[in-house]
Order: structure tokens, then sequence, then C-alpha cells
């Protein structure tokens, strides 16, 4: 048993003709999509050739790649992996756009994969590591649609109607719940053409979007994955069946799905949600529907005033200066009645920990670079340049 990148290893040798498609290859393309390919993989409104993960790694800027430190490591253990197996390794990229408006709150990135066997994969960026990108997240619960979710439409429709071929379409975090908004929003003669959606750990949707949307008509071909300590995906979790996995951590660092667990070629069930993360989840839910639309924009912004007034760009930054950020919260918080300050709590304290992983992920890998620059003079000049 393992995780994504054992999977990698033991399967990478297969085509897709060989072995079809599995919700763990799914895993690593959409996993792959937060790589930051701008100038290096043909925009969307380009009409260029594709790329292949090999001229990737010839490209000058090729280190850029690994640009979000959140990531960096098991990033480049995913590209080399999908490098050096067949399966992968004649894959071609195209279409890619990057989108980032401080002004309209948006944050959207997407870009599709040519598999071997002719077959497309369309995928759509989770939430990345900037603050806009988590309010735009948070605008979800108000408002339908929120420009990510338009730009998604307008992408499926653009790349599927240039590439007339089956696709599949997908994404983790927010990009699950672009990846199904956008399948249920895009043309009837595109949506008939769509294999399998996949939502990992993705946001769901306001009962009324589900009905406007009329889900039912891709509801069979969605496959819902969420860890046990799902939090993100539970956001409402009401109509969308799903399935739960296990994972080699605890908490929200389990949104990660380098934690997902493999068991030969499938991701390993589990018997559901930790009963505290569903209550929690269902508490923001049933709280956040009671909510008319004033009251949970308010709250939204709140929020995000709360976050700003560290004048951080990202959670790491974010958490890095948690003093300053607690001092707004505090201010914030003298602002709201109790019911909200006590939701407000939960997330603000849900976004620490989810950046909180990250710094212990970060001052491990410190810790363990000095201990290797402390003993390189034990080491032969060789090793120096590999590092």
């Amino acid at each position: 048993m393992g995780t994504v990148l054992d999977y990698l290893k033991e399967y990478g040798g297969r085509s897709f003709r060989e072995m079809p498609m599995t919700e763990v290859d799914s895993l690593a393309l959409c996993q792959l999509s937060y790589l930051k390919f701008d100038g290096m993989v043909p925009e969307v409104s380009e009409n260029r050739p594709s790329v292949t993960l090999k001229s990737l790694e010839e490209h000058p800027d090729f280190e850029r790649l690994f640009a979000d430190v959140r990531y960096e490591q098991v990033n480049r253990a995913l590209f080399k992996e999908m490098l050096e197996g067949k399966r992968f390794r004649n894959m071609k990229l195209n279409c890619y756009v990057n989108i980032v408006e401080k002004e309209w709150e948006t944050q959207f990135s997407a870009i599709t994969y040519i598999l071997d066997d002719g077959t497309i994969y369309v995928a759509y960026r989770g939430t990345d590591e900037t603050i806009v990108g988590w309010k735009e997240d948070f605008n979800m619960a108000f408002l339908s649609p929120v420009p990510g979710q338009e730009y998604s439409v307008e992408y499926l429709n653009r790349v599927a109607g240039r590439l007339r071929r089956p696709f599949y379409v997908g994404g983790h975090s927010k990009g699950g719940n672009l990846a199904v908004y956008s399948a249920m929003n895009c043309r009837p003669q595109i949506q008939d053409r769509i294999i399998r959606i996949y939502s990992m750990d993705g946001p769901g949707f306001r009962p009324e979007v589900m009905e406007r949307c009329n889900y039912a008509m891709i509801a069979d071909r969605v496959s819902k994955i969420l860890p046990q300590s799902s939090l993100v995906g539970m956001i409402f979790e009401f109509d969308m069946s799903f399935q739960v996995v296990e994972s080699k951590t605890i908490g929200l660092a389990q949104h990660d799905p380098y934690t997902w667990l493999v068991e030969d070629n499938h991701l390993k069930r589990a018997k559901g949600v930790y009963e505290k993360r569903k209550r929690l989840g269902n508490t923001l839910n049933t709280w956040m529907l009671s909510l008319d639309e004033e009251r949970l924009k308010i709250f939204v912004d709140t929020l995000y005033q709360v976050i700003s007034a560290s004048h951080a760009d990202d959670l790491i930054q974010f958490t890095a200066e948690w003093k300053r950020s607690m001092n707004g919260i505090v201010a914030a918080l003298k602002e709201v009645d109790d019911e909200t300050k006590d939701i407000l709590k939960e997330v603000v304290k849900a976004l620490f920990e989810i950046a909180g992983e990250q710094m212990k992920v970060e001052v491990t890998r410190s810790i363990h670079s000095e201990k290797k620059r402390s003993g390189k003079q034990n080491k032969p000049k060789l090793s120096l340049l590999r590092s």
C-alpha cells in the first residue's frame, strides 16, 4: 500500500490502451495541474502544437514549474515518475490558462491533456496558495456562478469544441467543483461526450444550483472522492453521492492528495467521513443555508477582511505573521454576533490548520537542509553540484 507516487512506479509502464483510466490516474493529472505552466504550455487562446513532459524538462524555465513551495518536493517526484513511465511519457499538454483577478476575486487555471489512447482529460486547478483564491471559494457560498465557474464552462466548451473526442474532466479542491459545474453547464453535444467527471475533495453546491443546472443529467458519471477528515469536500454536500478514502495523515492535512492511500490500482476505501468532521460540515452547511444572501455576503467579506489584515498574499505568509493576523481577527470578532463569531472562529482555525501543516513541513525541511550543510565537508564535491 502506498500513494499516487507508488502507483506511478508500479503501473507507469502500462499504456492507457493496456489499462484504462483509473481514479489514481485522475488524481495524478489533477495534481499535475498545480504546476506553473505559464510560458511553457500553449495557452487556450493560441493555436500552437502541444508539448510533452520531455519538452518541459528541457525548457529553460523548467524550475519555475515547481514555484509552489507547498508541494515542491512531491510535485518534482510526480513529474519524474510520469516522465519515466510510458503511461504518461508521451502525453501531450495544451490549452493552458491561468487567471488571477484580485478586483473580481477570481483565481482560475486549467490545462488539457491528450492521453496515448486519444482521449482527453480536462483538469481544473484547485485553490492555490493565494488569498484571492480562498476568497473565491467562500464566495461560492452565496454567489453562483462565481467568475471561476463561468470561466470553467467557457473553457470546456472551447476545448471540447476544438478537440472532438471523448473526454474526462476533473479537479482537486475547488477544481473538483469547477469540473462538476462545467460538466453541468456545457453545451449538450459536448456533455454527451463526457466519459467521467472527477471531484477530488471538491466542495458541492447549494441545492437550488443543483436543480437549476440539472445535475441529474450527469449524476451517474460523477465520481466524488473525499478523505475521512474532509472539510472542503463536505461544504454543501447534500445530493452528490461520494466515496471516502483513507489517508496516511490526520486532520485537515488529508486535503493533500499525496496523503491518500492507494491499494493496487485504486484508492483504498474507508468506512466514512469522521463523525467530528461530518458534524462540523453539517453545522456549517445548515448555518449557511439559514442566512439570506446579504448576511452571508457580510460573513464572507468579514472573513476576508480578517485574513487580509495580515497584508499577506498567501496562506503561508498569513500563518507566518500570525500575531498580526490574530490582532485583525480579534478586532473583527468584536463587530459580529455570537453565532457568526463561533462559525468564523472555526473557519479561521481551519485555515491556520491547513497552512500550519505546511509550516511543519517547511521547518522539517529546513532542519534537514541544515544537517546536510553541516556535514557537507565530508561529502565529495560532485554531491554538492547535484544538491
